[in-house]
């Protein structure tokens, strides 16, 4: 099934299936997926609720057998605090309800992440030619000249460029590897780290503005 260029689809990739095929089409205004219950613990508190995942694209195609959808021309991927653009984006839904992406843009264009945690005044930005989304696992990986900058109150810290860097969003820990399309020199990794003491500066200017508020 596909839609015309002319209509903006914005659409949650978790109720495509159910989009499609009982209402036969898509209304003009955005589709929400309604928010999950907490899952109840052993202790009595509740787990954090899974966030949304909106998509907006230019067009769509789905394919229930394959359970595969996959949007193009300017697309933008909103799941929580976390932000993709891509020209191309290919969701598949697994048996189990994991979700998995693959991002890519044309010549001359680069996949772009933004991650934001406001709890520590952070802003993961990630570059690169291909992004992979493993929902599960919570992890992106960026391939062909990658680069992931970690910042703090606006601020620079951290920047990783390889061929590939993996950002595992729920440790928030990385791992890179070099390779012929790598963003650093002769193929390498190159990190960059600013020593401790300017992080923690950079976090206390924030909170002390934020009390300010």
């Amino acid at each position: 099934m596909s839609f015309p260029l002319s209509m903006k689809t914005v659409l949650t990739s978790t109720l495509l299936g159910a989009v499609l095929l009982v209402g036969g089409g898509l209304p003009a205004q955005a589709q929400k997926a309604p928010a999950k219950p907490a899952a109840a613990t052993g202790s009595g508190t509740a787990q954090a609720e899974e966030p949304d995942t909106l998509i907006l694209s230019d067009t769509l195609t789905y394919d229930d057998i394959k359970k595969e959808s996959v949007f193009t021309g300017n697309v933008v991927m909103t799941r929580g605090l976390m932000t993709l653009h891509a020209d191309t984006l290919t969701m598949r839904e697994m048996p189990d309800g994991g979700q998995f992406g693959t991002a890519t843009v044309s010549a001359g264009k680069l996949v772009r992440v933004r991650q934001e945690d406001p709890t520590k005044f952070e802003i993961i930005e990630a570059e690169g030619l291909r992004a992979e989304y493993n929902g599960p696992k919570e992890e992106i990986e960026m391939i062909g000249k990658a680069i992931v900058t970690r910042f703090v109150c606006g601020k620079p810290i951290d920047q990783i460029k390889g061929d590939r860097v993996i950002y595992r969003q729920a440790t928030n820990t990385y791992q890179a590897f070099g390779g012929p399309n790598s963003a650093g020199t002769d193929g390498r990794v190159r990190s960059v780290a600013q020593p401790r003491a300017r992080a923690e500066a950079a976090l206390a200017e924030c909170q002390a503005r934020s009390k300010k508020q």
